[in-house]
């Protein structure tokens, strides 16, 4: 299990920069301190059961005065966890060890997760059969299925999923099967992504009964592309002018 125990002259290397690589969470304590004494070895549980995903670190507070004041200690247990040399989640006293777990779980990708950053098909597969409300996973094994021409199995996976990219794959795989817009299809899955814009925007005036998957479509795209993308405020624009 990986304990370690820090102070000021460490703290850089072994916490802020080692949280580039792994989440680090560090107890601040004190020997004086029964509820930390209490505290101590439920962490230890919780981060040996994560070896590899953890770190603990342990950090006496009497002994390092300055750390206790730059983050703003004023009772312990404190316990702060980090990530990329930032605080990303913390509590104050002791816990029983079912909240500790979920801290740790916070911080940890579950097996779902971690099957879903893989990408693959069967990854993903997996990912739904362990977490089949999994909206990430659906909509990636979805995409998976168009890019292999099954529309039907695609389809089934996000035709209830929430979300804009799910609701413009759905509303694609409807378009597709009435063979609608193939052209601004066909731009998106080449990049060609102002283009693709371009024609299905110049398409929503007159896309009678298409207009709502048309206006999905075109949201997913402005989705993927994030909301400060120059193409994506210059689409919005077009579009809320389209629509209304």
């Amino acid at each position: 299990m990986t304990v370690i125990d820090v102070t000021e002259e460490s703290f850089q290397a072994e916490v802020l920069d080692r949280s580039h690589q792994v989440p680090v969470v560090v107890d601040f304590w004190a020997a004086w301190c029964a509820p930390c004494r209490q505290l101590g070895p439920v962490l230890e549980s919780a981060a040996g059961t994560r070896e590899g995903d953890v770190v603990l670190a342990k950090l006496d507070t009497d002994a390092n005065p300055g750390l206790s004041g730059r983050y703003g200690i004023q009772g312990i247990p404190a316990v702060k966890a980090f990530r990329d040399g930032e605080v990303i989640d913390e509590f104050v006293g002791a816990q029983p060890p079912a909240s500790v777990e979920r801290f740790f779980d916070g911080l940890v990708p579950s097996e779902a997760e971690t099957l879903v950053a893989a990408g693959d098909e069967a990854s993903l597969r997996r990912a739904l059969e362990l977490e089949p409300r999994r909206a990430e996973a659906s909509v990636a094994l979805a995409e998976h299925l168009h890019r292999k021409g099954d529309r039907e199995g695609a389809l089934a996976l996000v035709a209830h999923v929430p979300g804009f990219r799910a609701e413009g794959l759905a509303s694609r795989l409807r378009l597709e099967d009435a063979g609608a817009y193939a052209d601004a299809f066909a731009a998106l899955d080449a990049d060609e992504v102002e283009r693709g814009l371009d024609l299905l925007l110049g398409a929503l005036p007159t896309a009678d009964g298409h207009k709502d998957d048309v206006r999905r479509i075109v949201v997913a795209e402005l989705d993927r592309l994030g909301v400060e993308h120059p193409l994506a405020r210059d689409a919005r624009r077009r579009l809320a002018a389209a629509l209304y």
